[in-house]
């Protein structure tokens, strides 16, 4: 398994190997001694969820406050456009992003660390997400940031097909930002 450092402090994405034969193929898709040899402890992560999106579906931008969370997110079925936008206002990458695609033939684990925003679209005609998450969830600390925000900017590839109420009333990243910040 290799593992990639990404563009945001702390986001790390485990790349499996494959192994392929007459009969297909086989992956281990994680590893707890290497996720601890890279600073993760894989017992803490407590929660493990699924979604199933159909092509052009959007989730995103989605956070929580406090300590945040720290999650584990693959691709088991189809393939979708992740991304990260880093809303820890101590840190050196805040208010940036990251994009990567997340995907049922390279297997890759994505480690998103506690206080980014996470979000994707749907790439394929089904896209099946899978989160291995280290707390339970509390919804008064959910934070949540318009897909379409402007100072985001961020390049969805697709027409947007599904996205629930909650995602279209989402607050604009500069009212988040604010909040995040201490400032009126």
């Amino acid at each position: 398994m290799r593992v990639e450092r990404g563009a945001l402090d702390g986001v790390l994405l485990f790349i499996p190997t494959q192994h392929h034969d007459d009969r297909g193929l086989f992956t281990r898709t994680f590893d707890a001694a290497i996720a601890r040899e890279h600073g993760l402890d894989p017992a803490a992560f407590i929660q493990d969820s699924q979604s199933r999106s159909r092509l052009g579906t959007i989730r995103a931008l989605h956070g929580r406050g406090g300590r945040g969370e720290a999650k584990l997110v693959r691709c088991a079925r189809g393939a979708v456009h992740d991304v990260l936008v880093d809303a820890r206002p101590s840190s050196p990458t805040f208010g940036e992003q990251m994009t990567t695609v997340l995907d049922d033939e390279h297997f890759a684990h994505l480690y998103v660390p506690p206080g980014l925003l996470h979000g994707y679209q749907a790439l394929s005609d089904q896209a099946d997400v899978c989160y291995r998450i280290d707390r339970e969830h509390d919804p008064a600390e959910d934070i949540a940031v318009r897909y379409d925000d402007p100072d985001l900017a961020i390049a969805w590839p697709l027409p947007v097909s599904a996205i629930s109420e909650r995602d279209l009333s989402a607050q604009p990243w500069a009212q988040v930002r604010r909040r995040l910040l201490g400032s009126p």
